[in-house]
């Protein structure tokens, strides 16, 4: 680990960089998504820069729609290719999933360029009628 992925952070300064609500990291880290590296003594979480990466990629998933199921196979796959100690079965069986998650992400985005060109006609009609 470098000296910057070891700084840590409290849960307000990473709510505030990554513009989550508290709650929601509470949430992540409840059902398993996501887990702080450490604690202080008192309790509080501490987070490093590695851990809000995590959070940044679970942040743009969330649009799409995933289920947190979703959220936390895509997130044990990048665990495994990041890791050195992954063997290569487990490695191409992340890269395989991933693809699949790759095409699933696309089609959801499609789906929402489609809803936001509808809004856009939407809030133009209102223009039309409001002038």
């Amino acid at each position: 680990m470098t000296s910057e992925s070891m700084v840590t952070m409290h849960i307000g300064e990473v709510a505030a960089r990554t513009e989550l609500s508290l709650r929601s990291l509470r949430h992540w880290e409840e059902v398993g998504l996501l887990t702080p590296s450490g604690r202080t003594e008192g309790g509080f979480r501490l987070y490093t820069e590695d851990d809000v990466e995590k959070i940044l990629v679970i942040r743009r998933m969330k649009p799409l729609g995933f289920s947190l199921d979703e959220m936390k196979a895509v997130m044990a796959d990048l665990a495994v290719l990041r890791s050195a100690t992954s063997d290569s079965s487990d490695r191409e069986a992340a890269r395989a999933h991933l693809g699949e998650i790759h095409a699933d992400a696309h089609e959801r985005r499609a789906r929402l360029a489609r809803q936001l060109d509808m809004a856009d006609e939407f809030i133009s009609l209102l223009e039309g009628q409001t002038r």
